[in-house]
């Protein structure tokens, strides 16, 4: 199916930490939005891989997106080789997204610097018609950065205070992330108490920048086009 926005996540979590609020909008609006991870986390403390599709699948549902797939590429392993960037440009084309949302380029997690280059270059490929991968060549309109650990001065930000409860709700569905039970539950970064604290504090910090309770912010690379030097129409 053609979408309105495809978003991309290293990890099952990655899309609901930097990106829930944006999509609930979206796809409260009525737009088609499909989710990508390209690893099922298995290199992660806690979870296993199996819990943490699953868990990616419910906050899917939470989300309302059209559809969710796993590339299954390797944990700990994403890298620009012939087969993942194969894959990618596949389900780039086979889906044909007037939007790509993908990982800023500047992070503290080596997946997540990895997944935004490669995929930068999958979307270049999916463009050429000569590229060797199925379907018809396709390129979006544009692509988007979003932050996950790591933030920066954003291009511009998307108002998600009416859907923040609902970005709440996705990203309590991994349990076996930032909250793991049982004996072999070990404390990380993502299961500490300050861990959505921070999270909300950055989503919070880029609404009141923009005068609203809560903003995602996100990054592109050409300048962004206005018709007029009036914030609002008149």
């Amino acid at each position: 199916m053609a979408l309105d926005l495809l978003a991309f996540g290293p990890h099952p979590d990655d899309i609901e930490i930097g990106l829930a609020g944006t999509i609930a909008r979206h796809t409260a609006a009525g737009l088609s939005v499909g989710l990508c991870d390209l690893t099922a986390g298995e290199l992660g403390s806690n979870g296993t891989p199996v819990e943490r599709r699953r868990e990616a699948d419910d906050a899917a549902r939470v989300l309302r997106a059209s559809w969710r797939e796993n590339l299954a590429w390797p944990d700990g392993g994403i890298a620009e080789t012939d087969v993942h960037i194969q894959s990618a440009v596949a389900l780039i084309r086979r889906h044909q997204p007037r939007t790509i949302a993908v990982p800023y380029w500047h992070d503290r997690h080596p997946d997540h610097r990895a997944a935004s280059a490669l995929l930068d270059v999958a979307v270049f490929k999916a463009g050429l018609r000569r590229f060797d991968a199925p379907g018809e060549p396709w390129r979006p309109e544009w692509v988007c950065y979003y932050f996950i650990n790591d933030g920066a001065t954003p291009s511009f930000v998307v108002d998600v205070s009416a859907y923040y409860e609902t970005k709440r709700r996705a990203l309590a569905c991994f349990a076996s992330q930032f909250a793991p039970a049982g004996a072999a539950a070990v404390a990380t970064r993502l299961s500490s108490s300050t861990f959505m604290q921070l999270i909300e504090t950055r989503d919070g910090q880029f609404g009141a920048l923009a005068g609203v309770a809560f903003a995602e912010g996100l990054v592109v690379r050409e300048p962004v086009v206005r018709e007029s030097l009036l914030k609002s129409r008149p």
